[in-house]
């Protein structure tokens, strides 16, 4: 591009067309993180407003997908407007057109074992940082979490905002670690006398329990999380699709997402 004609173009136009151009020519593959703002500003000499105006109109255009705190990233055409994504809390409030908020209940090391040393992958017995949080969605109480990080990760987080900012955002904002994809696993559990006091049901009543271990580059764990849902709240729904021609027996799932109940739902 010469600057004869670079000139003709807006600073955040031609932003646009260097990454659909990077895109197009194999620069950047499916799923892959763009540059982030401080460095496309740089790179550019422009302001960060006039690279989010860049990112935004990729963006309208499906060339890429933004996440807060995460970056961007390019979208993989062959996943469509159902593909899966790993969304946090904040995430799916917003999602579901609802006002988040987190009240920190209490931040301790503890001895880890059973579920937590298979998810961390770590000795019975060794301490990792215990995150205990409640869930609330226009400040009521839908969900209460426990974290589990290893010392390394819980380090970084100690003294940080978690009730305003998601370990996603600040991990990814502070120290360029991302939160790359997680495994879940869901079971039926019944509420004891403390998840029914901060949840506000019934002791022994129905919840919905979501075991998740985050992974960062390279499959190495971030946390492993349990968030116990009040059933009465929040369910899980999925669109599966069956493929057609010889050999094809699976479902594969195309999308999987919390749906929160409002009160006329109930």
């Amino acid at each position: 591009m010469s600057k004869r004609s670079t000139k003709k173009i807006p600073r955040h136009a031609q932003i646009s067309r260097w990454v659909e151009q990077s895109i197009e020519q194999g620069r950047f593959a499916p799923n892959d993180k763009l540059p982030s703002e401080k460095e496309l500003s740089e790179q550019f000499s422009v302001s960060r407003i006039t690279v989010r105006r860049a990112l935004q109109t990729l963006e309208n255009e499906k060339l890429i997908r933004r996440s807060q705190g995460l970056g961007s990233f390019v979208r993989d055409p062959r996943a469509g407007a159902s593909a899966m994504q790993l969304t946090d809390f904040t995430e799916d409030m917003e999602n579901a057109g609802r006002q988040a908020s987190t009240k920190i209940l209490s931040w301790e090391l503890v001895a880890a074992k059973g579920r937590i040393t298979e998810a961390l992958g770590i000795p019975e017995g060794q301490k990792v940082v215990e995150l205990v949080r409640l869930r609330l969605a226009d400040d009521e109480p839908i969900a209460l979490d426990k974290t589990y990080l290893p010392i390394f990760y819980g380090q970084l987080l100690e003294g940080q905002d978690l009730e305003c900012n998601t370990i996603y955002a600040l991990l990814e904002k502070e120290y360029e670690i991302t939160v790359e994809k997680g495994c879940l696993k869901i079971e039926a559990e019944t509420a004891d006398a403390f998840l029914a006091q901060h949840l506000k049901i019934a002791e022994g009543a129905a919840i919905l329990r979501v075991d998740r271990v985050s992974y960062t580059i390279q499959d190495k764990v971030v946390y492993y999380q349990v968030r116990f849902n009040r059933s009465d709240k929040i369910v899980y729904e999925l669109l599966a699709e069956r493929q057609s021609g010889p050999g094809c027996s699976t479902l594969p799932l195309k999308e999987f997402a919390p749906v929160y109940r409002t009160d006329a739902e109930e």
